[in-house]
This record gives structure tokens, sequence and C-alpha cells, in this order.
């Protein structure tokens, strides 16, 4: 009995762990190291349309590449409550993590 409990008690944490990983949130935050906000793009090395403040939360939705390879992210998010897209940022200027 004492083992059937032991094997259930482990099932249930391992049951657990899975589906807190499986839930679990890429997000991402505007990180220029210059201190000023972030220009936001129309299309990569496009006209600037916005800008975005350091330490706001966003999603990336998209990657490309420039013509000198250089990585690019297009960016959306939520601002006073509403969900945004922004545009489309140099990718150096924001750093992602799993919440």
């Amino acid at each position: 009995m004492k083992r059937l409990a032991c094997t259930v008690a482990v099932s249930l944490f391992a049951t657990t762990v899975g589906i807190s990983a499986a839930h679990a949130e890429r997000i991402c935050k505007v990180t220029d190291p210059t201190d000023t906000p972030l220009n936001i793009r129309d299309e990569p090395n496009g006209k600037i349309i916005n800008k975005l403040r350091n330490d706001r939360e966003v999603y990336v939705t998209e990657v490309t590449y420039d013509s000198r390879n250089r990585p690019w992210v297009y960016l959306e998010g939520y601002y006073k409550g509403e969900y945004r897209q922004w545009g489309w940022a140099i990718r150096e200027f924001v750093s992602c993590y799993d919440r």
C-alpha cells in the first residue's frame, strides 16, 4: 500500500510539473541599452511609426532578417488594456524569457 501511495504521489507530481511547463508563457521586454525609447518600424529598416519604452512587455510574433542578415522581430502586446500590433524592431533590443 505504501508503494502504491508513493507511485501515485510521484505520478501526480510529474503530471503537475508537465502541465505547468506546457503552460509557460514566452514574454519579452524592450531592453534598449541606450535607455531611449525603441524605434518601431512599419517593416524591417522601414519608416518609424512608434516608439516603445524600456521594460515594456511585448510578444514576438514573427522574426525575419534584413539584407545585412540582422534579425528583426514583430512586436505586439497590451497597452492600457488593449492588444496592439506595434511593428518591427531590431532583435538585439528585445530580451525574452519564459514566465
